[in-house]
């Protein structure tokens, strides 16, 4: 067949194959390493289980995931459910599906209008793009979206969300550098209810889990958004980078405890071969993993779907 210029354009990726390219780092590492330690053996002894559990904590796992997924392994061998090596892959993939689900359903939670949707991290997350991101996703299931410039500590973080408004073609509210971030979810939120906008998502300034004065800015702004609209903020989004690892499972512990997280996005989970963290959090926090960022394009921001990643991590 001659192709054309008029020919249909390949078909999207499915959710799966775009997990599957996103987790390549990690499936090379991990996933191998596990391979490796299967080669040969022909039985499930306790030096086996040992090498195991140093691969999976060395995948970011961590240690009580790890403890988890080992305790129901051995359980397993003990009801004679286990036997040959080659069965274990498969019983550890399911054990971190069902820690996964655990965790939540990850859908926002529809109460009030408009939605509110806070998005918070420490500097160098990829915060603002994943902001950029979302409201470009919301927009394309139909929604009317607003953005709300509450970063206004860091001199670029405005003209950087400016650029992510002009190229969805959604509005940005915002008021001068060093104004009180409250100010600016006010007039967002007025904004959006003369306007009949469906969610405002509201960026924050870059804060570091440790600064107590930071965090405090932080709950006045939870504060003005209930006021204004009911159950507001009705998500409050906790980007991570994938890359950093345990040290985003402490950032998240941190934030979960003062800024009332609902929910994760897990951004450059295409950077690192440390994909396990995704697991490690979901079971130290009880937090559903809400998106992932896959990729720089604009529409490389998928919602987290348990089964597919994790599938997508073992297949090769």
């Amino acid at each position: 067949m001659i192709t054309t210029l008029f020919s249909a354009p390949p078909p999207k990726p499915s959710l799966f194959e775009r997990f599957k390219k996103a987790v390549e780092k990690t499936r090379d590492t991990f996933v191998e390493q596990i391979d490796d330690i299967f080669q040969g053996r022909k039985v499930i002894d306790e030096e086996l289980l040992e090498e195991l559990e140093m691969t999976l904590i060395s995948g970011d796992l961590g240690v009580r995931t790890t403890d988890e997924i080992l305790d129901q392994i051995r359980r397993q061998l003990s009801r004679k459910e286990l036997s040959d090596p080659s069965q274990l892959k498969e019983s550890i993939a399911r054990h971190m599906i069902e820690i996964l689900q655990k965790a939540g359903d990850g859908k926002v939670r529809a109460v009030g209008s408009p939605q509110v949707v806070l998005v918070v991290g420490v500097n160098g997350t990829g915060k603002t793009t994943t902001i950029g991101k979302l409201a470009n996703r919301l927009k394309s299931e139909g929604k009317k979206v607003l953005l709300a410039a509450g970063d206004t500590f860091r001199a670029a973080a405005t003209e950087q969300l400016e650029v992510w408004g002009e190229r969805t073609g959604i509005e940005v509210i915002k008021q001068k550098a060093g104004a009180d971030p409250s100010a600016v979810l006010y007039d967002a939120l007025q904004a959006a209810k003369a306007r009949g906008v469906d969610v405002v998502v509201v960026d924050t300034a870059g804060r570091l889990h440790n600064k107590a004065g930071l965090m405090s800015e932080l709950e006045k702004i939870r504060r003005t958004a209930g006021r204004l609209v009911d159950g507001a903020p009705h998500e409050t989004l906790l980007v991570l980078d994938a890359v950093t690892g345990q040290n985003g499972l402490e950032q998240a512990r941190q934030f979960t405890e003062t800024a009332g997280v609902t929910g994760l996005v897990l951004t450059k989970l295409d950077g690192t071969a440390k994909g396990g963290i995704a697991v490690a959090i979901a079971r130290e926090l009880n937090l559903p993993i809400r998106y992932v960022g896959v990729g720089e394009k604009i529409g490389d921001l998928e919602e987290f779907d348990a089964e597919s990643f994790v599938r997508a991590l073992f297949q090769a």
